[in-house]
């Protein structure tokens, strides 16, 4: 999949759904300004802004976010899930580790996770990081999705 796919698919996302609910989106399309959206912070100080949550009127669960990481922070440890996640590097310098082997990528970089695979993020740059995140499918055991 070439960046202008990945960068097509986002678009396409992005204009489905009810922000913030979970609940089945209404297939019209809409944009979420990025002040407007809220903030929450993890324990390990990511800052997270939730975009959607739901299904596509074409039936896929779908779950969109931005993540805002500090140097030498991770979201939280290596864990795997059932939902599969690409995510696409805005700025920063990330670390995809994936079932204990690490890439480097930068800004314009893609990770992607399949279902079931033991994958993370850590910030290895000296600036914050920042980053989307796309989950597709479902989690039965989690509602959470990388962040």
């Amino acid at each position: 999949m070439t960046r202008r796919e990945l960068s097509t698919m986002l678009a396409a996302l992005g204009s489905f759904g009810t922000a913030l609910a979970d609940e089945p989106a209404s297939g019209h399309s809409r944009v979420y300004a990025f002040d407007a959206l809220p903030v929450t912070y993890s324990s390990g100080g990511a800052a997270t802004r939730p975009v959607m949550k739901g299904k596509l009127p074409t039936g896929e669960a779908v779950e969109l976010h931005e993540t805002t990481l500090a140097p030498g922070q991770m979201p939280h440890p290596a864990h795997r899930h059932v939902h599969t996640e690409f995510m696409l590097i805005r700025e920063g310098s990330l670390e995809f580790i994936l079932d204990g082997k690490s890439e480097r990528l930068g800004p314009g970089g893609v990770a992607y996770a399949a279902s079931g695979e033991l994958h993370g993020l850590k910030n290895v740059g000296t600036t914050p990081a920042n980053y989307f995140v796309i989950a597709i499918g479902s989690d039965p055991s989690s509602a959470n999705s990388s962040k």
